[in-house]
């Protein structure tokens, strides 16, 4: 069974800015739903601190190695939620997320939500991410 996707826009603003309003998917046989992943090491240290940019590129890489374990790819992913201590810096960071969904050819459903503070006080950046297969 083929996973067919069709993106919900009623304003263009969102394309341009690489996610779509809504995405209506049919066909799939499996939903992952992801944890929030962050700039954590293999053996859960915290990674990066005062660096948005290594964090946000670490919790991209985690993110695809859970994706990856379920054998799928962030061109997978349907949904992605965006939580940050610092909204300003993470935008200054934001072509980091930007190229790694672009490279993979998807425009998932986004919110970007600034936090007072994450689990792990020294993390800056959670990404938490739905997938269909």
């Amino acid at each position: 069974m083929t996973v067919e996707r069709t993106a919900v826009n009623p304003w263009p603003w969102s394309v341009e800015l690489g996610y779509h309003q809504g995405e209506v998917v049919s066909g799939h046989t499996r939903t992952l739903y992801c944890a929030g992943q962050t700039a954590m090491s293999g053996d859960g240290q915290p990674q990066h601190a005062d660096d948005m940019a290594a964090q946000l590129t670490l919790s991209l890489d985690n993110l695809e190695a859970v994706l990856d374990n379920a054998d799928m790819s962030l061109a997978n992913l349907v949904r992605l939620n965006v939580y940050t201590t610092d909204v300003d810096l993470l935008f200054h960071h934001y072509g980091v997320l930007a190229s790694r969904l672009g490279a993979a050819g998807v425009a998932p459903t986004t919110t970007m939500l600034g936090v007072t503070r994450l689990a792990i006080p020294t993390l800056m950046v959670e990404l938490e991410a739905t997938a269909v297969a």
